[in-house]
C-alpha cells in the first residue's frame, strides 16, 4: 500500500485543519492506520490510531482536539484538528500496519508503511 498525507499548512492559533491520508494499491479498511508527528529536534510521536476492530486511540495531549475518521469509500483516513496551538507545529505522518497486526499501536515500529509527511505550522 502507498500512503499520501496531505492537508497541512499554516494556521493561526485557535484554528483548525483536516489532514488526509489517502491510500493506493490496497484497501485501507484492512489496516490499522496511525498518525504520528515530529517536531523539529524531537522524536516522532504517536498522535492517533484507528482500526475497524477497536475504538480510536489518542495521545493524551490531543484528546478533545483531534479526531481520527476513516472513510473506506474514499480509502482515506482523516485527522481533524481543532483549537490548534503552536505546540502542534510538526510534520505529520500517516502509517499503516497490515495483518498480522503488530499490536504496537503507539510505536512507530509497529507500522509497516509510511507516507511522506505534511507540515503543520501554527502561528501564535
Amino acid at each position: 500500500v502507498q500512503l499520501q498525507a496531505s492537508g497541512g499548512g499554516l494556521v493561526q492559533a485557535g484554528g483548525s485543519l483536516r489532514l488526509s491520508c489517502t491510500a493506493s494499491g490496497s484497501a485501507l479498511k484492512s489496516y490499522v492506520v496511525g498518525w504520528f508527528r515530529q517536531a523539529p529536534g524531537k522524536e516522532r510521536e504517536f498522535v492517533a490510531a484507528s482500526s475497524f476492530s477497536f475504538s480510536p486511540y489518542y495521545a493524551d495531549s490531543v484528546k478533545g482536539r483531534f479526531t481520527i475518521i476513516r472513510d473506506n469509500a474514499k480509502n482515506t483516513v482523516f485527522l481533524e484538528m481543532i483549537n490548534l496551538s503552536p505546540e502542534h507545529t510538526a510534520v505529520y505522518y500517516c502509517a499503516a500496519d497490515e495483518p498480522p497486526y503488530s499490536g504496537r499501536v503507539y510505536s512507530p515500529g509497529g507500522y509497516d508503511y509510511w507516507g511522506l509527511g505534511t507540515l503543520v505550522t501554527v502561528s501564535s
